[in-house]
C-alpha cells in the first residue's frame, strides 16, 4: 500500500501561539448551550462578515438554496462547492460564509455554499441527498466535471466524502479535486484520538459529538457508509487534500481516511498542522495559520482543477 503524501505543514511560531491562546480565551468566554436550537445561534456567533470585495448572491441549485460567493477576478470557467460543518445540526452562511469567501479567493473561482437540510428536523440521508443534488445540477447545467472542485469542513467534510461515494455509485463523473478540513468520517467514534486527544481538544467534546450524531442518525447505524464514509469503499476518488489540526479529537478520522484512499489507489495529500485545533480556518481574521491553511487549500484546488480542465480539453479534442 502506498502511503499518502504528507507535505510539511508550517510550524507554530510564538506569535501563532499568542494568537491561538487569545482566540481560545475568546471562545471559552461563553458556555455552549445544551439546547440544539440555541446552539445554532451560538455557533453562528463564530462567523465574521464576508469581505466587502466578495460578491454574495443567492440562487437555488438542484432544489437546494445556496449562496454564491464570487471573489474579484474569478475564473468563470471554474466553480467550487463548499459544504459547511456543524455536526449536521449547526452551521450556515452566517457562521461559514466568510471562510468560504476566502477559500473562493484563494482558489480563484466562485464557490457555491449550499444551505443543506439539517438535523434534527431533517435526518440522514437528507444532507447527502442535497449535496449530490447540487453537484448533479451543475452537471445538468452543462458544467464539465473537471471544472468543478469541492470542499468541506468537519461534518461538511464527511458529507463531501459521503457525497463522492454516492456520486460514484450513481455513475456520475467525479469533480476535478476535493479538499476537506478536519473531516468527521466515522460517526461511530472508533478512532483512537476520540479518546487520546479529548483532553487536549479545546473545541470538541465527546458528549457534543455524540449528541449531534444521535440527532442526525436517528437510529441509522453509524457504520452506514453514506453517513460515515470511513466504512465505504474509497476507490475512484479525485485528488483529495485533507487538513487536520494536531490537537483534534478527529485527528484519527483524517489519518484513517487518508490511508483508506491511498490503499484504494486514490490520490491523497494529508496535512497535519502542528498545534492547530478543529477547523481553525473559520478564524482566519484572527489566526495567521488559518490564512496560510486557506491559501494552501486554494492552491491545491486550483492546481488540480487546472490540470483536470486541461486533460478534459485534450480528451475532448482527441475524441
Amino acid at each position: 500500500m502506498s502511503l499518502p503524501h504528507r507535505p510539511d505543514a508550517p510550524a507554530m511560531s510564538p506569535a501563532d501561539e499568542t494568537e491561538l491562546a487569545a482566540l481560545l480565551d475568546l471562545l471559552d468566554a461563553d458556555e455552549w448551550p445544551e439546547d440544539l436550537f440555541e446552539g445554532r445561534a451560538f455557533y453562528d456567533q463564530w462567523g465574521t462578515p464576508v469581505a466587502a470585495d466578495v460578491r454574495v448572491t443567492e440562487r437555488n441549485v438542484g432544489g437546494v438554496p445556496a449562496y454564491v460567493l464570487t471573489p474579484p477576478d474569478a475564473d468563470p470557467a471554474r466553480t467550487g462547492i463548499w459544504l459547511h460543518g456543524g455536526g449536521y445540526v449547526f452551521g450556515s452562511q452566517t457562521s461559514h460564509g466568510s471562510m468560504v469567501a476566502e477559500a473562493a479567493r484563494s482558489t480563484g473561482c466562485a464557490f457555491l455554499h449550499p444551505q443543506y437540510r439539517r438535523a434534527p428536523e431533517h435526518k440522514f440521508p437528507a444532507p447527502v441527498e442535497d449535496a449530490v443534488a447540487v453537484y448533479a445540477a451543475l452537471l445538468d447545467e452543462g458544467r464539465a466535471p473537471e471544472s468543478i472542485v469541492m470542499a468541506g469542513d468537519s461534518a461538511g467534510g464527511g458529507l463531501l466524502l459521503a457525497a463522492l461515494l454516492a456520486v460514484r455509485d450513481r455513475g456520475l463523473p467525479m469533480p476535478a479535486a476535493a479538499a476537506v478540513v478536519s473531516p468527521w468520517t466515522d460517526l461511530a467514534g472508533t478512532g483512537e484520538t476520540f479518546t487520546t486527544k479529548e483532553d487536549i481538544d479545546p473545541l470538541l467534546s465527546r458528549s457534543v459529538v455524540d449528541d449531534v450524531a444521535e440527532a442526525y442518525l436517528d437510529g441509522t447505524a453509524p457504520e452506514t457508509p453514506y453517513a460515515s464514509p470511513h466504512y465505504g469503499d474509497a476507490h475512484g476518488f479525485p485528488p483529495v487534500l485533507i487538513q487536520v489540526g494536531e490537537r483534534e479529537m478527529l485527528h484519527s478520522d483524517s489519518e484513517r481516511f487518508a490511508a483508506k484512499l491511498a490503499a484504494a489507489g486514490s490520490p491523497v495529500s494529508l496535512e497535519v498542522w502542528p498545534g492547530m485545533v478543529h477547523v481553525w480556518h473559520l478564524h482566519h481574521s484572527r489566526l495567521a495559520k488559518a490564512r496560510e491553511a486557506l491559501a494552501r487549500l486554494g492552491a491545491f484546488l486550483r492546481e488540480h482543477g487546472t490540470t483536470a480542465a486541461r486533460e478534459g480539453a485534450r480528451n475532448e479534442g482527441n475524441s
